[in-house]
């Protein structure tokens, strides 16, 4: 443990951000780093509580939080940093974007506010690349057998890093011109800037990941290929195919999901060409966001950051309360009212809302949205009636939610008289995501689904098909970073075990 009285005599500190006034004119991160004697106050403030439910319960990487609290206290940063990579191959990443599950679940939590357990993750890997402990750890021994990774967000990333680093080689098939999946082109640089990842991605080069972008496996490689030329596949293409709002208006022009805009952004931001009459902007616009969760949160940002004139955020849920609610303890997530860091920069948030209607000036392509993609994703709503009419605004109803029944759930009705409208000259989507994308990789394997359309996987990560495996939100479904990293790395360990049985 760090300091045995530390949370009696230190305040918990968040990390600084920068002003408002000067971070909405940029696209670079928003939090600072903390000073190195503030952080330590903050690395002593991790008690002794016997069992480190942030650990045991909290984190689904199970980092091993107490004992780099500890090494950081101790001045013993290598240590600390030998202690994070154990259990995540990338805390640079988790430092920044993880929701930190893990501070929700510390000990102090019950009656205090918790240990700075993302920030201080951050600032140990931070330190290893500053000291240049952090190298490339090549194999000391090849084994001759070849792995195909398809998908390069966290669960690939990481899979393919303990892959390389157990002697196997390793292909990662990338359909994107840059890697990391959403890491690169979902999350804004305002959160997460790209030479972290860049750096990382180098270090796994020189450890013998061969990284091969701009390649759609199924079909620039076919399934025959991958199967002939390796002695595994594994899966992690994520979860992309994103929740729909098929009302009236749905096709109008200026509806779009939250990660075309999002993509496209970071794109630009990148330097990327994007042709003139393609271009999504908030610019000038009244934008609606449909969706209270990160991604939503996301769009918010990155239309301040555009000139958006105004931003309403819509969410179907009740509004949650500001402390925890009796059915909702401790070491659980806190339902909570929270405020991003994007909500801060400035929008206004609506509860309780079903929009019913987009409407639109001009001509309106009838009929609903289009039904299906040459990708596979089921449909590619955006696209229907761009020829069309242009959204200028939704017609909303205000909810009555009921109380939780017997078993948790809630109903809702809509309130009658409470209709209202919006100007709208942008809406994103931004309602989540209910599956991987069911493209030529996973119908020409025949991989079997789940009622979900997530991929189905037994115990060792393997599909139906053998020699293919399958691990991250691909598999899961929507999830968390964390997860993806957790299932990324068990997933490698799954294929290392059938690699070395046959």
């Amino acid at each position: 443990m760090a300091k045995p009285t530390g949370f009696l005599e230190f305040d918990r500190r968040s990390p600084p951000k920068r002003p408002v006034s000067e971070r909405v004119a940029d696209y670079r991160e928003v939090e600072e780093m903390m000073p190195s004697s503030e952080l330590i106050e903050q690395a002593a403030r991790c008690m002794d509580c016997g069992i480190p439910y942030c650990h045991a319960f909290g984190c689904p990487l199970l980092n091993r939080i107490p004992d780099w609290n500890d090494m950081v206290y101790q001045g013993q940063w290598r240590k600390a940093l030998e202690l994070l990579h154990a259990t995540n191959n990338f805390p640079e990443i988790t430092g920044r974007v993880c929701p930190a599950p893990c501070e929700a679940a510390c000990t102090l939590m019950i009656r205090e506010a918790p240990v700075s357990i993302r920030h201080i993750e951050l600032q140990i890997v931070e330190r290893g690349w500053q000291e240049g402990w952090i190298v490339p750890q090549p194999p000391a021994v090849l084994s001759g057998c070849r792995v195909a990774v398809i998908g390069s967000g966290p669960a690939g990333l990481a899979a393919s890093q303990q892959l390389a680093r157990a002697g196997h080689q390793v292909v990662l098939y990338e359909k994107d011109d840059g890697i990391g999946g959403l890491l690169r082109y979902g999350i804004p640089d305002f959160k997460l800037e790209k030479w972290v990842l860049d750096r990382r991605i180098e270090q796994m080069r020189a450890e013998g990941v061969v990284f091969e972008n701009n390649v759609q496996a199924g079909a620039d490689v076919s399934v025959s290929y991958l199967q002939n030329h390796f002695d595994a596949i594994l899966i992690t293409t994520g979860s992309r195919v994103p929740r729909d709002l098929t009302v009236p208006g749905r096709g109008l022009r200026g509806v779009h999901f939250a990660m075309e805009f999002l993509t496209q952004s970071n794109r630009r931001i990148a330097g990327d060409p994007i042709p003139a009459d393609a271009v999504i902007s908030a610019e000038g616009k009244d934008v609606v966001v449909i969706g209270g969760g990160d991604t939503g949160s996301d769009c918010i940002g990155t239309s301040r950051r555009q000139g958006a004139r105004t931003i309403t955020q819509l969410e179907l849920l009740p509004q949650p309360p500001e402390n925890r609610p009796l059915d909702n303890p401790w070491p659980l997530w806190p339902q909570v009212m929270r405020t991003s860091t994007s909500q801060e920069e400035g929008c206004e948030r609506l509860w309780s809302i079903s929009t019913k209607e987009f409407i639109g000036e001009g001509r309106v392509r009838e009929g609903q949205p289009e039904t299906a993609g040459a990708d596979g994703r089921e449909g590619h709503p955006e696209t229907a009636g761009s020829d069309g009419g242009k959204v200028r605004g939704l017609k909303c109803v205000r909810l009555e939610w009921s109380e939780p029944d017997a078993t948790g759930r809630r109903s809702f009705k809509e309130i009658v008289g409470s209709e209202f409208e919006l100007p709208a000259g942008l809406v994103l989507l931004a309602m989540g995501f209910v599956h991987t994308e069911h493209h030529p990789l996973v119908t020409e394997f025949g991989l079997k689904t789940d009622e979900r359309g997530n991929i189905l996987v037994d115990r060792n990560f393997m599909t139906s098909v053998n020699g293919v495996f399958a691990a991250g939100d691909s598999a899961k479904g929507q999830s968390l970073v964390v997860h993806a990293l957790y299932l990324g790395r068990q997933a490698a360990a799954a294929v290392d075990r059938y690699l070395k049985a046959n």
